[in-house]
């Protein structure tokens, strides 16, 4: 009896709960109390998981909060986490349950002051330096005189308007603008893609690939410049094929695009005047170069010409070089007649002894043998290997005959056509087809009448129909006068009506 009514244990009434109800009143009351918050801190750990998802804490000297920023909100952050960053992040806090730890789900991040991005802009310098991106070696020359130019800016500020004032006052040259926001967080993305959308266009297409890039932007503060410091921009810029020209800012900005460019301009006009030279100053260079040519040539051959006016000097007189060659001929003459003289005498003594040596019974005897051996060669001879070849070059000759009786029958064949088929043409081309339709030709003893002042000039016309010429004369004492036609005539035939 006394179990009854003895006191109950302490705790004993308290309701239970399983564990996934009371990590889930944990997280209701987390989420209901926070809501959306922000916290500054400092960046630590930074994790990027395969899945895309992008795990890091925020920190202070004495506590640590996880976060988490899940990979369909990574593109939309303006400045991706990095450890050592100094941030302010915007999110919700919640609850994992399953590991009985609470993070806040980040949307937003922003560089806490300008000391943190000037830290993390010399980072960034840092390690695109060691990669080797600001090289003196690796920066393209300009070209000397582009024909097509592309401009990376935005359509409506006054950095467009200034370029293409520039390039209109110093030498005229095609432009194609690839409109981008210059500041915010689409800045970067669309920088590097135009960047690289230039670099993509086919040489000579449709839309021609531009021969030199100018990415501008006017002056402003480093939260406005910030896109130009990212390094998807500095990447797409070294990758650039196309020499590029940055002109981000006044004077005394700097961004790691004008490391990473090919040639950095103060301002965005100083860009137009390095992309172009001024026409009229090549012009005047032109005109000079050429002076000098001529000067040159003229010099040239003056000097030339002194030369050989001096060395003609040292030259012996033209008569003075045949004294020589003529006393050699006179010479060799008074020698020729004698020589010539010896020459038959001893031609005729050559003779005599021969014709002593010739005797008429020596020649019989030595015809009789050559005729002996002209029987014995003719009795070998035979025709039938001269028959066989004989035949051998008929038979080549008649199928020469064939082949080329064909080739001819078909050219023949083939001009006859074609003189058919441009005879066709000539009748569908003559006036005689207009002369079909009810118009008439006008002729003269000196030609084709085309007006009325020329008809009553002369004494007799002959009219040319469809069917046939008519001959007529224009009436004494008066003026022909012509009939109007009811169409009027063909625009090819001026001598209708």
């Amino acid at each position: 009896m006394s179990d009854l009514i003895d006191d109950p244990i302490p705790g004993q009434n308290t309701p239970e709960y399983t564990v996934s109800e009371i990590s889930g009143e944990v997280k209701r009351t987390l989420e209901g109390t926070f809501g959306r918050i922000r916290v500054r801190g400092e960046v630590g750990r930074v994790f990027k998981a395969r899945s895309g998802h992008l795990y890091y804490d925020i920190k202070d000297d004495r506590n640590v909060l996880a976060c988490t920023t899940w990979k369909g909100q990574i593109a939309g952050l303006s400045v991706v986490p990095e450890e050592g960053l100094e941030v302010v992040v915007t999110g919700r806090l919640t609850a994992f349950g399953a590991q009985s730890k609470y993070n806040l789900n980040v949307d937003e991040v922003a560089v806490a002051g300008q000391g943190a991005l000037m830290a993390l802009l010399e980072k960034r310098k840092k390690q695109l330096e060691s990669e080797g991106l600001f090289a003196p070696e690796r920066k393209q020359p300009l070209p000397f005189l582009p024909q097509f130019i592309g401009v990376v800016t935005s359509p409506s500020g006054a950095v467009i308007r200034d370029i293409l004032h520039r390039l209109r006052d110093r030498f005229p040259r095609k432009v194609l603008i690839w409109p981008v926001a210059v500041q915010g967080a689409n800045c970067a993305s669309e920088v590097a893609n135009a960047i690289q959308g230039f670099n993509r266009l086919t040489p000579g297409g449709a839309l021609p690939r531009p021969d030199l890039i100018i990415v501008a932007r006017g002056g402003g503060s480093i939260e406005d410049l910030w896109g130009f410091n990212e390094e998807i921009v500095a990447r797409a810029t070294a990758e650039s094929e196309i020499p590029l020209i940055s002109a981000v800012g006044h004077e005394t900005d700097t961004t790691l695009i004008d490391y990473v460019s090919d040639r950095r301009a103060p301002t965005p006009t100083a860009a137009a005047e390095l992309a172009v030279p001024v026409r009229m100053e090549l012009l005047a260079w032109t005109g000079e170069q050429g002076a000098r040519l001529s000067r040159a040539a003229t010099d040239a051959v003056q000097r030339r010409a002194q030369r050989l006016r001096d060395l003609s000097r040292a030259l012996p007189r033209p008569e003075t070089l045949l004294d020589g060659p003529r006393q050699r001929l006179d010479l060799i003459a008074d020698r020729l007649a004698p020589a010539l003289q010896r020459g038959v005498q001893n031609r005729r003594l050559q003779v005599v002894e021969l014709c002593g040596h010739l005797r008429p019974s020596t020649l019989r005897n030595l015809v009789a043998a050559r005729r002996d051996t002209l029987r014995n060669l003719s009795s070998r001879l035979s025709i039938r290997p001269i028959q066989r070849d004989i035949q051998q070059q008929r038979e080549r000759v008649n199928q020469l005959a064939q082949r080329m009786t064909a080739a001819q029958t078909l050219r023949v064949d083939r001009l006859r056509q074609q003189l058919d088929a441009t005879d066709r043409l000539r009748e569908t081309l003559s006036y005689k087809a207009t002369l079909q339709r009810g118009y008439a030709v006008v002729h003269s003893e000196s030609g084709v009448v085309t007006t009325k002042a020329q008809a009553s000039k002369h004494a007799a016309l002959t009219i040319e129909f469809a069917d046939g010429e008519l001959k007529t004369a224009p009436l004494s004492g008066t003026t022909p006068t012509a009939k109007k036609p009811s169409k009027p005539p063909a625009p090819d035939q001026g001598s209708l009506f």
